[in-house]
């Protein structure tokens, strides 16, 4: 589900990348949003290896491995995954 005026030229992903908490993504504009891995659950539980392929697609971002992906516009509305939790903290 998509609307256009979120699939413009400036708002395309032109990187993505993911560490240990993150997932970075930096839009053509230059724009960079960053959101915790917890929204997408697919990613939290994937490999560093299944996590670094991506696909960037116009309007998001693609990983092959697990066969899922994140849309530009879910990112810049806060949209969580279904079924994301947070992780509770040790004490």
């Amino acid at each position: 589900m998509s609307s256009p005026e979120f699939e413009t030229d400036e708002a395309r992903p032109v990187a993505a990348r993911c560490d240990d908490e993150f997932l970075y993504v930096t839009l053509a504009d230059g724009r960079q949003i960053r959101t915790t891995l917890w929204w997408y659950p697919f990613l939290l539980a994937a490999s560093v290896t299944a996590r670094d392929r991506v696909e960037l697609e116009y309007s998001g971002i693609w990983w092959p491995a697990m066969d899922e992906g994140v849309s530009v516009k879910a990112l810049l509305l806060g949209r969580k995954a279904p079924g994301a939790r947070q992780p509770r903290r040790a004490a």
